[in-house]
């Protein structure tokens, strides 16, 4: 699982959303578009996310590069039953 998770997050990235301030929107998009199926997210992961993960905010910022990597780590911690739960949730 380690390789293949590797694989993923070394997909090259859009460098107009890698290199800017990026929005959460903006996140939410190259994440899912550089993700397999089964780590997909929503706004609703995000804002779960970013609230448990603050102290990696320091303002409105999304970098790809320095949050992708901790968001998949936190992604896969969660059984997927309680992640189609968060999923299902508006925020």
């Amino acid at each position: 699982m380690y390789q293949s998770l590797q694989r993923f997050l070394n997909k090259k990235r859009s460098p107009m959303v890698a290199s800017q301030k990026t929005t959460k929107e903006e996140f939410l998009s190259e994440h899912n578009r550089l993700s397999p199926l089964n780590l997909q997210a929503t706004i609703a992961l995000l804002s779960r996310f970013r609230r448990e993960k603050a102290s990696l905010f320091k303002d409105d910022n999304w970098s790809i590069d320095k949050l992708r990597r901790p968001f998949i780590l936190w992604l896969i911690s969660f059984p997927s039953r309680e992640k189609e739960n968060i999923k299902k949730k508006k925020i």
